[in-house]
């Protein structure tokens, strides 16, 4: 099957015999390159190329106008916003610059389309007249202030139109209409050339006007790309088509030129449907995998979003590809360090703390893990990084930062200090980031040099904006502009256009033919476009004065759709099948109009291949040299936290025990429960300990309660360094520590009360002993802290305070041997514990009964929860007794044993407790 420019150039040789006086126009420049490739295929003899340009250009020429860049426009348009609104009506740039986009895409439509503009802004300032809002005699002033709005955008639309022209600048619409301005003098100057317009459809009112003029006066010819199909009454993709042929005033006398012949009768079409936009690439990619020659083949993504994902998923036999379309600048990873440095000091105003100059700690940490600055100096950086978390800084300054690392290093980073220090002038920060980029290039690599200097352009671009027009005043306004940049503004792709894949937009089709086509993300929305208008244009005003709608808009993507598929032999049409977005989930009405006319198309609905992976359980051997540090530990003191790690996770006792990793500092902004923790063991060891080894009275008790809320803050000062507790959650959390404490005390109070006797024995007391144990040839040494050791009622109680929730049943324990089983009993095993190191040190004077327990500051109102031995369901026996403690010895022996058998290995626990 012949392509659409192979049969072009076939008929325009036939026609005029030479390309001599010949001008081909194309819809794109990848068209262009094509068609240029196809006549040297068809030419055999020396010749002088015609002249070949795409429209864009082309109208440029016929004007004499050139294109103006997006961001310099909308600096012009301010500059014209300035001299025609009064000063107490103007708005900043940055608030200009948000309505402004949509303004200019209005005048752009109104110009490309021939509208008379005096009419039309009358007529739409009437329209907003008649709305509602102005319905009463006294219109309300927003009311006022959105009619004005539209009375403006007429003033500014002749002024900017001006100004541009004499500038020989000009937007898409202004450069269309200056051509037809310019239409009858082009006409007179290329009498003797033939203008050959190839691939079109939709064409905007200038464009029909220079179109139809051309032909009127012999100086063109137009190929239309079609078949039958398109002009059929109920094809919206042959609107367009259908109305040239009947309205223009050639083609009453003249043939359209399209292309009516016959085309492949045997097509292999495939709909297939696939969750979330990965799986759509990842199946391309599979589809490509099985393909030998793609220099037939286009990858086309209707969401160009995808671009990304598709370059990460193409697969190994993919050698050569052509990218039509450019990388966008936001992906880029050097676009972060951009984001990091400007947020960095954004939110320095945002909290105020410019006068103090200090700096966020999640922003500073942000832009130190920056990877391109970690090239310069990565080493002090994490170095640095690793002090702000030990330090606990919510917000640091610079010399604070200098602190935390040597003089020479200080010197050493000095460019990445300079980061810190912003100018009041944008000019000089622009010039900084500039000058920032140049120190990075030193140390590029590859692709990395591309990217330093796409963003080079992109700085110096707004500097030399900014240096004409001076409109961005602030750091916000650079970081919007910044930002709006990197959305719109590519890094191209360099390449061969001919060789290999070609991976493309939908635009980037028109004109172009290939044998097997891939087409992802067909779903509404996308593939048509939706309704989304981006105007100040309403409807009906667009109807009447002949403004491209979404009606048109859809009628442009299902030409493009179906022209794409007309030639082609293997055709795969992906759309996504989850509702994760505006119009994913629903699959493109084309794709439902291609089934009803082409009954058999295979329909498949894919689904990722979810392997069950079943990854070894982590075991480690005991090797002699973990058997001796396992010594080491055990010869020093293990406690019954290091034991109940044990229980928890074997691997996790052998990180912290054996290779002693633990978990890195971070930066705690909010009070974290383990501070809270050690604030209130600290808070009330200070309170009790004026009190030791003697009884308590309701006036110690009283005397505590006056202390508490310095004690809180002192030892929150301490444990939460630097941090904040006035405001916000610490302020929450801080109460909250002062209500258990408040409420501990009271239930202290209600003892006493009741004529209980209440003695303190010790607090935050150290416990050891040595315990030999069969078959282990050195002396285990047992340590643990316990809280509080007190005498209530000549009861002797060993407690252990805890802030988390510990209920009754988690110290209930009928069968010993659980303790080493299940981690919820390691609470249980730590008190036990620690009453048998209480016991082994007062064995010879112990004469009293003994309890142990926890008091649980999220359950208080069940006072102290003591170790139940009871195998009776809601009785208590609660006292410690010497069988107790044998078995309890027996189970502790058994895990110690198992700990130091060399025979047994560390085993990865696989059902982890939350």
């Amino acid at each position: 099957m012949k392509s659409f420019i192979s049969r072009v150039i076939e008929d325009v040789l036939y026609k005029h015999k030479s390309f001599n006086n010949l001008i081909f126009v194309l819809p794109s420049q990848r068209s262009c390159v094509f068609l240029k490739e196809e006549i040297i295929q068809k030419t055999q003899n020396t010749f002088f190329f015609p002249k070949i340009v795409s429209i864009e250009n082309y109208i440029q020429e016929l004007a004499d106008i050139n294109l103006i860049d997006a961001t310099q426009l909308l600096f012009e348009f301010y500059i014209i916003y300035q001299q025609n609104i009064p000063k107490e009506n103007r708005e900043s740039f940055d608030a200009f610059s948000q309505w402004a986009t949509i303004a200019l895409h209005d005048f752009n439509e109104i110009d490309s389309y021939l509208v008379n503009s005096k009419q039309f802004f009358s007529n739409l300032r009437d329209i907003k007249k008649l709305d509602e809002w102005f319905q009463n005699k006294k219109p309300s002033k927003l009311a006022v202030n959105y009619l004005r709005f539209f009375e403006y955008l007429a003033v500014l639309y002749e002024a900017l139109y001006e100004k541009l022209k004499s500038n020989k600048f000009g937007y898409q619409g202004l450069i269309y209409k200056e051509a037809i301005n310019n239409l009858e003098f082009y006409m007179n100057n290329n009498k003797n050339n033939h203008i050959v317009f190839v691939g079109f459809n939709a064409l905007n009112r200038a464009e029909e006007t220079i179109f139809q003029e051309l032909l009127n006066n012999n100086l063109a010819s137009v190929y239309w790309d079609a078949n039958e199909s398109f002009f059929n009454n109920s094809n919206e993709a042959g609107v367009f088509l259908r109305k040239y042929k009947k309205e223009w005033v050639y083609y009453q006398k003249n043939p359209f030129l399209w292309d009516n012949d016959v085309l492949p009768i045997s097509k292999n079409i495939n709909l297939i449907g696939a969750p979330k936009n990965i799986t759509q690439i990842k199946y391309a990619g599979e589809l490509l995998g099985k393909i030998e020659d793609f220099s037939k083949t286009a990858l086309v993504l209707a969401d160009e979003n995808l671009l990304t994902l598709t370059l990460n998923s193409l697969p190994n036999n993919v050698k050569n590809i052509n990218i039509t379309m450019g990388y966008p600048l936001k992906d880029i990873p050097l676009a972060g360090l951009f984001d990091a440095l400007f947020k960095l000091h954004l939110n320095q105003y945002k909290f105020n703390k410019e006068l103090d100059h200090q700096f966020y700690y999640k922003d500073v940490i942000s832009l130190l893990n920056n990877p391109f600055l970690n090239k310069l100096n990565g080493e002090i950086l994490q170095k640095l990084i690793a002090e702000i978390k030990s330090k606990n800084s919510i917000f640091l300054s610079v010399e604070l930062l200098k602190k935390y690392i040597s003089p020479t290093e200080a010197e050493q980073i000095s460019t990445i200090f300079s980061l810190f220090y912003f100018s009041t002038s944008i000019n000089k920060v622009i010039k900084q980031c500039i000058d920032l980029l140049k120190e990075l290039k030193n140390d590029a690599e590859g692709i990395e040099k591309e990217y330093l200097y796409r963003f080079f352009t992109v700085f110096q671009q707004l500097e030399t904006l900014n240096v004409a027009f001076n409109h961005i005043t602030d750091l916000k306004t650079l970081t919007l502009f910044y930002t709006q940049i990197l959305r719109t503004e590519k890094l191209s792709f360099q390449g061969e256009p001919l060789l290999g894949l070609q991976l493309m937009g939908m635009l980037e089709t028109r004109a172009l033919d290939f044998e097997t086509v891939i087409i992802t993300s067909v779903n509404e929305g996308i593939l048509p476009g939706g309704k989304n208008d981006f105007s100040f244009i309403p409807y009906d005003v667009k109807k009447y004065f002949g403004l491209p709608t979404f009606q048109e808009k859809d009628a442009i993507f299902s030409y493009h759709f179906q022209r794409l598929l007309q030639r082609a032999k293997n055709i795969y049409l992906i759309y996504n099948t989850e509702s994760d977005g505006y119009g994913a989930g629903e699959k493109s009405r084309f794709l439902t109009q291609l089934g009803i006319n082409n009954p058999t198309i295979t329909k498949t609905i894919i689904s990722p291949k979810v392997q069950h992976i079943n990854f070894p359980i982590l075991q480690i051997e005991k090797t002699p040299e973990i058997m001796q540090k396992l010594q080491a530990v055990f010869t020093k003191g293990i406690s019954p936290s290091a034991l109940a790690t044990y229980i928890y996770d074997p691997i996790r006792f052998y990180e912290q025990r054996i290779l002693e990793i633990y978990e890195e500092d971070e930066v705690e902004e909010t009070i974290a429960a383990n501070t809270m923790g050690s604030v209130i063991h600290e808070v009330l060891e200070k309170l009790y300990k004026p009190f030791l080894n003697q009884f308590l009275s309701r006036e110690n008790i009283a005397e505590m309660q006056k202390s508490t809320n310095n004690l809180l803050v002192r030892f929150f000062e301490k444990y939460y360094k630097n941090g904040n507790i006035e405001t916000g959650k610490n302020k929450l959390i801080f109460e909250v520590c002062k209500n258990h404490i408040k409420r501990f005390l009271n239930q202290e109070l209600q003892l006493l009360n009741q004529n209980k006797q209440l003695k303190i024995i010790a607090l935050e007391k150290g416990l050891f002993a040595e315990i030999t144990i069969e078959g282990i040839s050195f002396p285990i040494k047992l340590k643990g802290i316990a809280d509080r050791i007190d005498e209530l009622d000549g009861v002797t109680r060993i407690i252990d305070y805890k802030t988390g929730k510990v209920e009754a049943k988690d110290l209930k324990i009928t069968d010993f041997s659980v303790l080493g089983e299940d981690y919820k009993y390691t609470k249980a095993l730590q008190v036990m514990l620690y009453s048998f190191l209480f016991s082994e040190e007062n064995k010879n004077q112990l004469s009293k009964p003994v309890e142990a327990g926890i008091i649980s500051f999220k359950n208080l109102n069940s006072g102290f929860l003591k170790m139940n031995f009871s195998e009776k369901r809601g009785a208590t026996d609660s006292l410690i007794s010497q069988e107790n403690t044998d078995q309890f010895l027996i189970e502790l022996k058994r895990i110690i044993k198992e700990i130091l058998n060399p025979e047994i290995p560390f085993i990865q626990n696989q059902n982890l407790p939350f």
